[in-house]
């Protein structure tokens, strides 16, 4: 190794020190909010764009009692027509439900979520993405029926 090399190495060496001097001088003592977004993330998210919703319109299912509103007991399947590239499917529902759906794009997938309702009061939303025409599993838990609906937001 030259002593220019050697030079460089040490130089960058100090500078992972400075910034790990920094990051932990900057940080703040509070556990944080496991929930809440950084402001910062919040800007990138911005620049980026906000993915569009799937049509409610183009959303299908034997269980569907009018466009956008699913009523059923046990369990449902949700026919999503080809949205012409990536979207979020939206389904908002009062009470807690279980989505089974296929992952986005060629992977070998299935991704299972339980969603529970909001501690404020605002209902449970599963947010599923979308890339091509698919199946999307609802289930109701218990006894009783679930009403959910397809939201554009």
């Amino acid at each position: 190794m030259s002593g220019r090399q050697k030079a460089l190495l040490g130089l960058f060496a100090v500078l992972l020190v400075a910034l790990f001097v920094v990051a932990v001088g900057a940080g703040r003592d509070d556990q944080g909010d496991p929930g809440a977004r950084h402001g910062f993330v919040d800007r990138l998210g911005a620049l980026g764009g906000e993915r569009s919703a799937v049509d409610p319109a183009t959303v299908s299912a034997d269980c569907a009692d009018e466009t956008g509103r699913l009523a059923f007991s046990g369990s449902c399947v949700v026919r999503v027509a080809d949205p012409g590239g990536l979207r979020t499917l939206v389904l908002r529902s009062a009470a807690r439900f279980t989505v089974v759906a296929p992952a986005p794009g060629d992977a070998d997938l299935t991704i299972r979520d339980e969603v529970e309702p909001a501690a404020d009061g605002t209902g449970a939303v599963a947010k599923i993405a979308v890339d091509q025409a698919t199946e999307v599993g609802l289930v109701c838990p218990g006894l009783g029926g679930c009403t959910v609906v397809v939201a554009t937001s």
